[in-house]
């Protein structure tokens, strides 16, 4: 069992958002010792690592509350936990384009500003 202290270096995460999301009830089966210190078992630190990696995705938290509930009620509800990567990732691709966009924006201002900053350190 791991401490939210242990759980966090563990898991690459601050204490601050471990809890946080401890107190979003993400993490379904976390006990608590006689001091109401909560541990963190290593089926606890799976749902971390699910949670962890959701919202690296960029997907909300509130849809990861959604898709653990989905993961509780077991296989039956795969087709659904499936659709939702789908948007997800569809969401990303569609982000990923706008900073495509962005990155070409910069890349001008970065060839204007060069070129100005040559033209008057010349003078």
């Amino acid at each position: 069992m791991y401490t939210v202290k242990q759980a966090a270096q563990k898991m690459e995460l601050s204490e601050h958002t471990l809890r946080y999301y401890a107190n979003e009830g993400l993490f379904p089966h976390i006990t608590r010792d006689a001091h109401n210190v909560r541990l963190f078992s290593e089926e606890d630190l799976e749902w971390v690592a699910l949670v962890r990696c959701l919202r690296r995705t960029g997907m909300p938290l509130d849809e990861v509350k959604h898709f653990i509930g989905l993961c509780l009620q077991g296989d039956g509800t795969a087709r659904e936990r499936y659709d939702i990567i789908l948007r997800q990732r569809e969401t990303a691709l569609a982000e990923m384009e706008q900073m495509k966009e962005r990155l070409v924006l910069l890349e001008r201002k970065v060839a204007y500003y060069g070129e100005l900053v040559e033209k008057t350190e010349k003078k």
